[in-house]
């Protein structure tokens, strides 16, 4: 029988750092309405295969624990009202799959993802610029990427600190904010950090 989930919920007050390991916890977080709260969500790609090696890195498909964890993203973000208005991924194999299964097990119209090749390839400079650039119409963006890079961005965001995200693992960093400027700023709170369940 698989458990849930382990999730952490960012607080009010909260300081110091975020591990791989904690407590699990059945927490509800729903999205913040209106205009004024942005939530960008980090989520590492699910896990890939490295079963044929004359593939190139970005041509690396999901292994049988990436297709089994690609949904369940997209389920959390649904159950805990986290559905994206826009899904930005890395074009790598196994990024877009991950952002397509998501975005199917959230309810998400496949229009609704976009390709971008900086998410690859870019350092977390490139990330803040294509964060920051984002229109103010969207309140609530998926990221869907690959570490260090993606980690790095994180912490960048945040005044906590996170070790590493896992694959299929999801952060979501919220600021009460017109427009997405903020992410320049280092002045957004950690939503919440979750991760798949272990398998049976």
């Amino acid at each position: 029988m698989a458990t849930r989930p382990a999730i952490y919920c960012g607080v009010p007050g909260f300081r110091g750092g975020i591990g791989r390991r904690g407590a699990e916890s059945g927490i509800l977080v729903r999205k913040a309405g209106g205009s004024n709260m942005k939530i960008l969500l980090l989520v590492r790609h699910a896990k890939s295969s490295w079963n044929d090696p004359s593939l190139a890195d970005r041509e690396r498909p999901l292994n049988a624990r990436g297709k089994r964890d690609a949904p369940w993203i997209g389920e959390f973000l649904k159950r805990h009202g986290l559905v994206p208005d826009l899904v930005l991924s890395s074009p790598a194999v196994r990024a877009c799959k991950t952002a397509r299964k998501l975005a199917t097990a959230a309810g998400l119209d496949q229009r609704r993802i976009e390709l971008r090749q900086e998410i690859y390839d870019g350092g977390t400079e490139e990330l803040r610029q294509l964060a920051a650039g984002l229109g103010p119409e969207l309140n609530c963006v998926a990221l869907v990427g690959h570490n260090p890079v993606l980690t790095e961005f994180v912490n960048g965001l945040i005044h906590s600190r996170i070790d590493s995200i896992p694959t299929a693992g999801i952060v979501a960093v919220r600021c009460a904010a017109e427009d997405w400027a903020w992410v320049r700023d280092r002045n957004g709170q950690l939503l919440l950090f979750a991760r798949p369940p272990a398998a049976a």
